[in-house]
């Protein structure tokens, strides 16, 4: 195209400069030498606009090639991981057809008990453990929530509210769990502010993920103290602190441990100390753990996560200790959801008596309507109740706080509802027939929704005797 627009345009040179007298425009000499000029001039424009125009319709024909074959490829790409995801998704429907519910359960809403938060510099948290995972795991949380914490009230980047220290903690956020966290990295302490009112039977929960940072990149440790203070002022520093107490730690490789001190002629010689063993009970860095622990008058029991690996039945040996205070130190954590009760639900007299039982220990995930795992040991309770008495109808009822708006936390409470009757037909052998379930939302509380153990009390499921 290039090569015979510019033969034409030299033909039409040729053809306006000809000293002819047979043209049709025959001015004299020097008129005629200056029309030659102009003549090369103007035909001469003519080409090299001609080439530019070419160079253009040049350029957009390459950029559309090169942009249909670049969408090809991505087409092909998206086409080949569209592919895969649903390969994935038809086994797991043809493997667990209750796949799909699961799915189902996104909210808007609050957590009920334990909220799923943040770890720190690995990319991807720990795969959804199935509730069939905790069939050994007898936790039953008390029944009043005396503290609750999940750092929420707090500003990211603060010192948190309820807690104190003489060394160093601030509240985050993560890419891995939600929610807010304390983070500590010391040598030092942080403990609750004030002294705890605890009966004799209690239980204490809380959510951790051991980090590093401490001592190089590799994963730090950390201690828990569950102890007696000296008074609530007292800093209680030492290897042995306070008046005595019971003490988890997690080494810097992660293998758990236990230890107790007590005072005094009668009860020093009782104080034990021991390893956990076992590789799958070793911790890593940057997953998150739940720890429970139930104490009952002088029994000390603790779980991770599934596990029960520690049960000592004299930890606390009578008029030895009274605790009053837990206490993080020494290592590198995140810890969130910290909560503590009292008063072990008596829950056949309260269903089958009362006709109303309220529980606490069933947890779902921030706005989701998954039952987590760590429920077991309550709806097994529960069901054990309910196959006992076989023609008792029950309505099982969701209750959310005032958190987000209403109309989402009524649905996510209807679907919660739904997701504990699911779980006790199909992991306890219920009799579906004998529950109906329904959600109040946000609409019955039963304290103020202004701090977070308020929050944590209107968070509930209730059976209801029909």
């Amino acid at each position: 195209m290039k090569a015979m627009t510019t033969n034409r345009c030299y033909a039409l040179i040729l053809l306006f400069t000809r000293n002819n007298d047979t043209t049709i425009f025959n001015p004299p000499k020097k008129m005629k030498t200056l029309i030659r000029i102009m003549a090369v001039l103007i035909l001469f424009s003519l080409v090299i606009n001609a080439e530019a125009q070419i160079k253009v319709d040049l350029k957009k024909k390459i950029e559309q090639q090169v942009n249909r074959r670049l969408n090809q490829k991505t087409d092909q790409a998206i086409d080949k991981v569209l592919d895969t995801a649903e390969d994935s998704i038809a086994a797991g429907l043809k493997k667990d057809g209750t796949a799909g519910a699961a799915a189902a359960g996104q909210g808007t809403s609050d957590a009920q008990g334990n909220i799923d938060q943040k770890a720190g510099e690995q990319s991807g948290a720990q795969p959804q453990t199935s509730l069939q995972s905790y069939s050994k795991y007898d936790f039953i949380p008390g029944e009043k929530v005396i503290f609750y914490d999940d750092f929420s009230q707090d500003a990211v980047g603060d010192f948190p509210a309820l807690w104190n220290t003489n060394g160093s903690a601030e509240v985050v956020t993560t890419n891995l769990y939600p929610g807010n966290w304390m983070k500590f990295v010391m040598d030092e302490c942080v403990w609750t502010d004030g002294l705890l009112k605890l009966p004799e039977n209690y239980t204490i929960e809380y959510d951790i993920i051991p980090i590093g940072g401490l001592e190089g990149e590799g994963m730090s440790g950390w201690h828990m103290r569950l102890m007696q203070a000296k008074n609530v002022n007292a800093w209680d520093g030492g290897s042995a602190p306070g008046q005595g107490g019971f003490q988890f730690q997690v080494e810097y490789f992660g293998r758990p441990g236990y230890s107790t001190w007590l005072y005094g002629d009668a009860c020093a010689a009782a104080k034990l100390s021991g390893f956990v063993e076992g590789e799958d009970k070793k911790q890593k860095m940057n997953q998150k753990y739940h720890i429970a622990i139930w104490v009952q008058k002088t029994r000390v029991r603790l779980y991770q996560d599934q596990n029960k690996i520690i049960d000592l039945p004299r930890a606390f040996p009578t008029g030895c200790v009274k605790p009053d205070r837990i206490r993080f130190e020494y290592g590198a954590a995140m810890i969130s959801n910290v909560r503590i009760a009292v008063g072990a639900p008596d829950m056949r007299n309260k269903l089958m008596t009362e006709g109303k039982l309220i529980t606490y220990g069933i947890y779902f995930d921030v706005n989701k309507d998954v039952v987590k795992p760590e429920s077991y040991g309550t709806l097994k309770e529960i069901a054990a109740i309910l196959n006992e008495v076989p023609d008792v109808k029950v309505k099982i009822v969701g209750h959310t706080d005032a958190d987000g708006a209403d109309a989402a936390n009524l649905d996510l409470s209807k679907r919660r509802a739904a997701s504990v009757k699911n779980e006790l037909v199909k992991s306890f052998g219920v009799n579906g027939d004998r529950l109906v379930t329904d959600g109040a939302g946000e609409g019955q509380p039963v304290a103020p929704n202004d701090t977070p153990a308020n929050k944590a009390l209107n968070r509930r499921v209730e059976f209801i005797k029909l």
